[in-house]
């Protein structure tokens, strides 16, 4: 008898070891990857646990949310893991919300805590003929953080004034300083005016990286530059703008020698920077449906340049194909390939880089399937997962990434909550 209440007792305490596993997150930090998710049909944030041995993606449990405190857009993390970043708008149907960006400390179980929003400073816009400086409510529209986690830049769409007239786009700089945010003296940056052109309008923006790539990338053994550069595409002028990094995080404005930024196609709506600061690439939306590629005048790029400065070159053969309506895109985290979202077409074009001229050649198959509008993309920086939200699928698409071709294998689709826009996964 004695025997068999030992053994029952077993049987008990290996269940209630069961239901504690099963009941947890199985999320650690140190052993898994963390992909977190905005979306816009119940305003939350959704996190999920990435076993980096087979792929596989579980929820973590967050009881509907956290909230958002407006509709959310864009999300980053910040290079530690420690904070994830997202951009919100005011909405009617949010209750209490603004307009600014709002952090979430990421918790050792990969929970996301209370979220705090810090608003964006008003554009000084001086209308044409007067010496009046008004104040105009900036229009986020996407937003990057650069690697060393010390600012957050965001992209402001141009907007109206009092009397209607069109004010520039922006950009917002707001310094890091362990999960707080605050707007740099002089932010936001208006856009300049293109000579004949129309109030210019921000709608991507990539930063140059300060940190290589730790191993496999051709720039892994370099020493990477110690300033940054911002690269801004203006929507309307079809341009894409050049702009230096202070330590301050004030923005300087570097023209070409003939004009203020170099020529895109129609519609400019996507920026990458090549995690080896060789070049930039810009997807081009209708009628186009092309990617613009440039050279980085960089130490690593010369000798195609005549100085190492920053400036950008157009790559030979540039623009290249593209799907419909092609809109977000990156580099993979080794440098060697580019996947743009096709939003037209709920697909995403791949290609192979040149590693000496920054040419793009399609991979075989391509294109590759997304689900419904696809909006944002995230690349693990171990090359090994790509991750696109899918805007009226409800849900995540999963790629197992082939480092030595860059092929894309589709995994089962992640559920979210409904209309996913960001993504961002460390």
């Amino acid at each position: 008898m004695r025997t068999r209440f030992t053994w029952i007792l077993g049987i008990a305490a290996l269940i209630s070891i069961g239901v504690l596993v099963a009941c947890s997150t199985k999320y650690s930090s140190s052993n898994n990857g963390l992909v977190v998710v905005s979306t816009q049909g119940d305003a939350v944030m959704d996190s999920f646990s990435l076993d980096l041995g087979n792929g596989h993606v579980t929820q973590i449990y967050n009881t509907n949310g956290p909230p958002t405190n407006g509709i959310a857009t864009s999300v980053v993390l910040d290079p530690a893991g420690a904070y994830a970043y997202v951009l919100v708008t005011q909405s009617s149907t949010v209750n209490n919300s603004a307009t600014g960006v709002e952090s979430f400390q990421v918790a050792s179980d990969g929970k996301l805590g209370s979220g705090a929003t810090t608003g964006l400073l008003p554009a000084n816009f001086t209308p044409p003929g007067t010496n009046l400086v008004e104040q105009v409510p900036v229009v986020p529209v996407a937003m990057v953080i650069d690697s060393g986690g010390k600012f957050l830049f965001v992209a402001d769409a141009k907007t109206s004034d009092a009397s209607n007239n069109g004010v520039p786009g922006a950009v917002s700089v707001l310094a890091v300083s362990n999960g707080s945010l605050t707007e740099v003296p002089g932010s936001p940056f208006l856009l300049p005016a293109q000579t004949g052109g129309t109030a210019p309008s921000a709608s991507a923006l990539a930063i140059t990286p300060t940190v290589y790539p730790s191993a496999y990338a051709i720039c892994s053994a370099n020493v990477p530059p110690t300033t940054e550069n911002l690269y801004v595409t203006d929507s309307v002028n079809y341009v894409l703008l050049n702009y230096s990094v202070s330590s301050t995080g004030a923005l300087t404005l570097v023209p070409t020698s003939s004009t203020l930024g170099v020529a895109t196609g129609t519609v400019p709506s996507g920026v990458t920077v090549d995690p080896c600061n060789r070049f930039v690439y810009v997807s081009n939306s209708q009628p186009n449906n092309s990617v613009s590629a440039f050279t980085i005048c960089s130490v690593i790029s010369l000798p195609s340049c005549p100085n190492a400065d920053f400036s950008l070159l157009p790559v030979n053969g540039s623009p290249f194909p593209a799907g419909n309506a092609p809109g977000p895109l990156m580099m993979d985290a080794y440098a060697n390939y580019l996947y743009v979202l096709d939003t037209g077409q709920n697909a995403i074009s791949a290609y192979r880089v040149s590693t000496t001229t920054g040419s793009l050649t399609p991979l075989s198959p391509t294109p590759i399937t997304t689900n419904a509008y696809p909006k944002s993309i995230a690349i693990r920086s171990d090359d090994s997962w790509m991750f696109v939200t899918n805007l009226n699928s409800a849900n995540l698409s999963q790629y197992a990434i082939t480092p030595s071709t860059g092929g894309l294998t589709p995994q089962a689709p992640i559920q979210t909550d409904n209309f996913p826009w960001g993504v961002a996964v460390k």
